[in-house]
């Protein structure tokens, strides 16, 4: 049964799990359903605790920032800033479905 715990004014919940001989282990299914767990999960270290949480779904508006940032430093603006745009964004929507066709995304 996971134990109340608070970490200044925010309520935390804990349990013990067990790591198997792979070094696997399995999130409490009250943590996976809380948190809205899927099929994949992040995993990062943050000074000496191991925080695992649901993965973001990428919805490509980092690229799209990073896109825009570089046609812009390029000078491009307006009409033609969009046109290229919308050409970047296309070539890096078919580099990812060319890596991921040829295994590269594993």
């Amino acid at each position: 049964m996971p134990a109340t715990m608070m970490k200044g004014s925010i309520p935390m919940e804990m349990k013990k799990v067990r790591i198997s001989s792979k070094r696997q282990i399995t999130i409490p299914q009250k943590f996976f359903a809380m948190l809205g767990f899927d099929t994949e999960a992040e995993c990062m270290v943050r000074g000496n605790e191991l925080v695992i949480r649901p993965a973001k779904t990428n919805t490509g508006g980092e690229f799209a920032e990073q896109i825009l940032a570089d046609l812009i430093e390029q000078g491009y603006s307006g009409k033609e800033l969009l046109q290229f745009f919308k050409q970047a964004q296309s070539e890096t929507k078919r580099q990812k479905a060319e890596k991921f066709i040829s295994g590269g995304s594993r």
